[in-house]
């Protein structure tokens, strides 16, 4: 069900003789400890441009953070915090998501942000109330909410 643990033998002991490695071995090894290996964060230091996505539903109010080329620094929702039912799309929810995406980022906040709005919920004024009092330095505010044209194809005509 888990990772398997392999144990690596040191190359003296390979080179010894105790098992021969032919090219079907060392094919099938080299995936296995590619998988293995322990992936380096970078450490991230001050951020000048981010953006901040605000989607506000009628059921739910999320909020991501991203940097300039789109990398997810933080995200929360109202639903994350705690929130249940219609609660969760509530101007007071929206509030509250913003200020745990501060404290997520702390040292890590972004100077500069654009807004991005999408949807029609109760939270999208509160959030970006709450973005501007905790400091961040808005550029720009877009709103991207979907807007229907045309419309759902009619009923077809009733044959009496």
């Amino acid at each position: 069900m888990g990772k398997e643990k392999i144990k690596e033998q040191p190359a003296a002991e390979g080179a010894a003789g105790k098992t021969p490695k032919t090219k079907e071995t060392a094919a099938t090894e080299a995936p296995v400890a590619a998988q293995q290996a322990p992936q380096v964060l970078k450490k991230r230091g001050a951020i000048e441009k981010g953006r901040v996505y605000i989607n506000a539903s009628y059921n739910n109010t999320i909020i991501t953070v991203a940097d300039g080329q789109g990398n997810v620094l933080a995200w929360a929702s109202a639903g994350s915090l705690g929130f249940a039912g219609p609660k969760k799309a509530t101007p007071f929810a929206s509030s509250k998501v913003v200020a745990a995406i501060t404290e997520k980022l702390k040292s890590n906040v972004p100077h500069e942000v654009e807004i991005i709005v999408k949807g029609i919920g109760g939270g999208r004024d509160s959030a970006v109330r709450s973005l501007i009092n905790q400091g961040f330095n808005v550029i720009s505010i877009k709103d991207v909410t979907a807007i229907p044209h045309n419309g759902p194809r009619p009923r077809k005509v009733r044959r009496v």
